[in-house]
């Protein structure tokens, strides 16, 4: 099951319809550079969640975005990250060098404070771009020129990597952007450099505009009113999996995973069992909290966020169960949907 919301199709201001465009897009970066909330906003639905915490996002998510010319099919990875080495770590690492390939187009999201280290090792994993032929007669082309002819016949361009430049709203100095924009430039020809925020909308639209022009004439990939690939049942997972990440604070315990047990819907109401999984006795204290306070609490926010998805009253259930290395066995892990 797919999460609906309507799009009107409209034809172009001359009565034509325009030239529709569709194409996989991987949003890719270093942890908690905000690709997640970048996805939301673009999509404006809550598909992919979000907290202060790096890593938040473990399994690729769709977000559909379908607007009157063209069909915009993103990709939210994982952080590259290399802090927390286990199985589960390096399966997320293979997915985010995996979602590259047979994308139409890469948005690398950079924090717009400063290029780090981290930036670079995701950096390495993009396409190179492919030189455009050039004639004896003509001068040196620029870094968007034509590369290659699609199987559409349509022009491609020599860079399909558009950087966006993320939290640009929290930037004191606005000033900033010209150099950081100048020193991303001198390290990959991206296609273009978009300051965003996808807190305030800023830009978005010019953001999708860029993406368009690297995207093959096309038919639809989904519905028009069809904004995920992902069910219910695993977006209300990843609900309470969010409030962990955001209510547990500097005690949060990375070793966590959340399963739906139970799930009993009828139109008036949902029934949800959820099960919240930690490696170690010492994390399920925590996550409990003195009292059950923390876990209510967790129940309580997570409840609220999956009433406005399903759009009903939910009696929400959370559990919390101690499984010993079950980010190290592969059975677990592809219970949990996490690829490999």
């Amino acid at each position: 099951m797919t999460i609906p919301r309507k799009v009107a199709m409209k034809s172009a201001a001359n009565g034509e319809a325009p030239t529709f465009r569709t194409g996989m897009i991987a949003i890719v970066g270093r942890p908690n550079v905000g690709k997640s909330t970048l996805l939301n906003a673009i999509v404006g639905s809550h598909v992919s969640i979000t907290s202060r915490k790096p890593q938040t996002t473990r399994n690729r998510v769709l977000g559909v975005l379908t607007r009157p010319d063209a069909q915009y099919v993103f990709v939210d990875t994982p952080g590259l990250q290399h802090r927390h080495r286990n199985l589960m770590t390096r399966r997320m690492n293979s997915g985010v060098a995996s979602a590259l390939h047979g994308v139409d187009a890469v948005v690398m999201v950079v924090d717009a404070h400063g290029w780090q280290e981290g930036d670079d090792a995701v950096l390495r994993l993009l396409p190179k771009p492919r030189p455009a032929p050039i004639a004896a007669d003509e001068p040196v082309s620029t870094p968007d020129a034509v590369a290659d002819v699609r199987a559409d016949g349509s022009s491609a361009p020599a860079s399909r990597v558009i950087l966006a430049l993320s939290k640009t709203d929290a930037l004191r100095d606005k000033g900033q952007l010209l150099p950081r924009i100048a020193d991303a430039a001198a390290r990959y020809p991206f296609a273009a450099i978009i300051p965003v925020s996808a807190a305030r909308g800023w830009q978005i639209d010019d953001l999708l505009a860029g993406l368009r022009g690297l995207l093959p004439e096309g038919m639809p990939l989904f519905e028009a009113d069809q904004i995920t690939d992902r069910s219910v049942r695993f977006l209300a997972a990843e609900l309470v999996r969010e409030q962990v990440f955001r209510l547990m604070g500097d005690e949060l315990p990375y070793g966590m995973a959340v399963t739906i047990e139970r799930w009993a819907e009828s139109p008036g109401r949902a029934v949800i069992d959820a099960l919240i999984l930690v490696e170690r006795e010492s994390q399920r204290a925590m996550v409990i909290g003195a009292g059950g306070r923390k876990l209510r609490e967790i129940g309580v926010k997570a409840r609220a966020g999956i009433e406005r998805l399903l759009e009903k009253p939910v009696f929400l259930q959370t559990h919390v169960r101690v499984q010993p290395g079950w980010n190290r066995d592969a059975r677990a892990l592809d219970q949990l949907g996490i690829e490999s």
